[in-house]
């Protein structure tokens, strides 16, 4: 993977791939029958249980305050498919814009993060984590509300789990999303200003 550039990877995930690292812990690109996508609209869900966390003022948002903190919360679970070949990858795609961490931070410490891979109006959003009670489901709120005032499309959350579901996440198939990552592409619209 060492000859592929940032443009490379871009153009990867622009037409629907993602990269991970496999079992062997070889970097690969990767496609799905259905992606799952985080809604930017009315159908994005909050969870009651969630509204005393937000509105405690306990958690303050940060984009890139420690993107390398980010990446290592990611990568830092038993089974991980964020190898070294890809965090170096990350790090590159951040470097030239194209990758971001949205961070929560607790008493002036990095307590969660999602990290994803911006094109256009698309967030594909990559991993998230969380060193905190709920920091990582504030992130994924205080995320959604960034986009939809920045006018993206598209979060792109690529894997179903219960978690997003809670949320509202919802699967459409793989034709369906290249028509929106498409439409999403042609957008110009900043994440971080």
């Amino acid at each position: 993977m060492n000859h592929l550039d940032v443009y490379d990877i871009a153009n990867g995930y622009a037409q629907g791939y993602f990269l991970m690292a496999g079992e062997d812990g070889k970097l690969g690109w990767y496609s799905s029958k259905e992606r799952t996508l985080i809604p930017l609209d009315e159908r994005f869900h909050i969870p009651k249980s969630l509204r005393r966390a937000l509105n405690s003022g306990r958690f303050e948002v940060r984009i890139d305050g420690d993107f390398a903190g980010t990446v290592a919360g990611c990568a830092a679970r038993e089974e991980t498919w964020i190898s070294d070949e890809l965090k170096d990858i990350y790090f590159k795609l951040n470097e030239v814009g194209l990758a971001h961490s949205f961070e929560t931070w607790h008493e002036g410490k990095l307590a969660g993060g999602i990290l994803g891979i911006v094109l256009g109006g698309a967030f594909i959003g990559e991993s998230m984590f969380f060193r905190v009670p709920e920091a990582s489901k504030v992130a994924m709120v205080r995320l959604v509300e960034h986009l939809q005032a920045k006018n993206f499309t598209l979060y792109d959350a690529q894997l179903m789990n219960p978690h997003l579901e809670r949320f509202g996440a919802y699967n459409i198939k793989s034709k369906q999303y290249q028509k929106l990552l498409d439409q999403a592409l042609q957008q110009d619209v900043l994440f971080a200003d």
